[in-house]
């Protein structure tokens, strides 16, 4: 049960985070694991900001020197970039999801009929 409550906490707070910050919500395979924790800490620390400034609405804003992150792609993949982008593509076209799903359907119409 604990388990059960502490995943629902997790998906709670990732929710948030993507519907605040549009680079949690695209797909992250071919970002490197350092790039996802530094990309996951600045989105955490800035929901954080936004949540304290929301609260104290009188406070002054200080300006900070922050260094800019050195994020990248993992490279020398080239083809298998261009590879999940065309599944990704497929994944998205509603014509071939409309046809995949009715051949499913028909498909499972003749296994129930077939077993009977």
């Amino acid at each position: 049960m604990k388990q059960e409550s502490c995943r629902k906490d997790v998906e709670r707070a990732f929710g948030v985070l993507q519907n605040r910050f549009a680079i949690v919500a695209n797909p992250v395979r071919f970002w490197s694991k350092s790039d996802l924790h530094d990309i996951m800490s600045a989105c955490i620390i800035m929901h954080n900001m936004i949540i304290e400034d929301e609260r104290d609405l009188d406070a002054p804003i200080e300006a900070r020197e922050v260094p800019s992150p050195n994020l990248g792609f993992v490279e020398n993949q080239p083809a298998q970039f261009q590879k999940f982008m065309g599944m990704f593509r497929q994944i998205r076209n509603a014509e071939a999801h409309y046809a995949l799903r009715n051949a499913l359907i028909d498909h499972l119409w003749k296994e129930y009929l077939n077993t009977e």
